[in-house]
């Protein structure tokens, strides 16, 4: 009987260790950001997010106020550092050791940090200069007060110099040798690489050529034929041109996380209504929790939707209507997650 119930609890490990590990690489976050003078607190904002079951945000540079409301919410979080400070952090360790100090330290015993990431789509010149060295030191500076945070930087889909079909996927010659040192090191040390992917933008750029139903998650057919892999949706297409490209770079054991995706509600005639921004956020949360990509079926793809609210201190047209929510917490539209 001991040794029945020894192998039970052993095969309850096993599972409780296999759900663990599946589900920490799986799921939905909301980008959360603040260009925004109408803004609710950012303790109703987390309130917010945990009533409609969301367990990860991203936010793109500290702020404290929400730091704090995040303490003991069990939400994970992407911590991005603005763009501006990427040479700084390269520069001089003791600027990453007081950045981490300031924005990891305090807040590290009761938050989630999912991943630091070193500025939002980073540009060319960027990733040749400082981002490598910048992404050593805040990994350095955050082991230094005895913590594991991957530490990575996030680019936008655009830094591909080829992407179609999917498989002929490569960074522009211009970031090329930088991606492949910094795939090198994430690679090396289990950190994820963040991309910026909207399918909104490629469509409204061609709509003669690409189909709506393409760009929105919703063809029930296969639309690009890529050798033995067909792609029902252009979302998986520019996931799985991104891994072809860290392929190219040796960087294929590096995670694609989607750190932002999203389509707006306005701003852009009949390519931004309500019911298209709907259609599209909601299949790519059922997307992201139920699939992986054609080249890597059994991969879900975490992704994070862009954006919770309308921000009015954004750009007018369609950078103000990305959100979910208007800023007194209504629905924009519903999206089940």
């Amino acid at each position: 009987m001991s040794l029945i119930l020894s192998s039970i609890n052993i095969l309850l490990c096993l599972l409780i260790f296999h759900l663990s590990f599946f589900a920490d690489g799986e799921g939905i976050g909301l980008n959360y950001g603040l260009l925004g003078n109408n803004l609710p607190s950012p303790s109703q904002v987390i309130s917010l997010v945990k009533s409609r079951n969301v367990g990860r945000i991203r936010l793109f540079e500290p702020n404290h106020d929400v730091l704090n409301a995040l303490q003991n919410s069990g939400i994970e979080l992407i911590l991005g550092t603005l763009n501006a400070d990427i040479p700084n952090i390269a520069n001089d360790i003791n600027f990453a050791k007081n950045w981490v100090q300031t924005n990891v330290a305090p807040y590290a015993p009761t938050v989630k940090y999912r991943c630091l990431s070193l500025g939002n789509e980073v540009n060319q010149g960027e990733l040749s200069s400082s981002v490598l060295q910048a992404i050593k030191n805040l990994d350095e500076a955050v082991k230094s007060i005895g913590y594991s945070i991957p530490v990575t930087t996030t680019i936008g889909i655009y830094l591909l110099g080829s992407s179609f079909p999917p498989s002929s996927g490569d960074f522009s010659e211009a970031s090329k040798s930088a991606m492949q040192q910094i795939a090198g090191f994430l690679s090396s040390n289990g950190y994820p690489l963040m991309v910026t992917a909207y399918p909104y933008f490629a469509y409204a750029g061609d709509p003669g050529n690409i189909k709506l139903s393409y760009a929105l998650l919703n063809s029930t057919e296969v639309v690009v034929r890529d050798g033995d892999l067909g792609y029902a949706n252009m979302f998986d297409a520019m996931v799985d041109a991104v891994y072809a490209a860290l392929d190219k770079v040796g960087g294929g054991s590096v995670e694609v996380v989607i750190c932002e995706s999203g389509w707006p509600s306005q701003g852009n005639g009949d390519f931004t209504t309500t019911g298209l921004a709907q259609t599209y956020n909601q299949h790519l949360v059922s997307h992201a929790l139920s699939s992986g990509t054609p080249k890597k079926p059994g991969n879900k793809v975490e992704t994070y939707v862009f954006a919770i609210f309308n921000e009015n201190q954004k750009s007018p047209g369609v950078e103000q209507n990305f959100g979910l929510f208007y800023p007194d917490m209504t629905e924009v539209y519903h999206i089940d997650f």
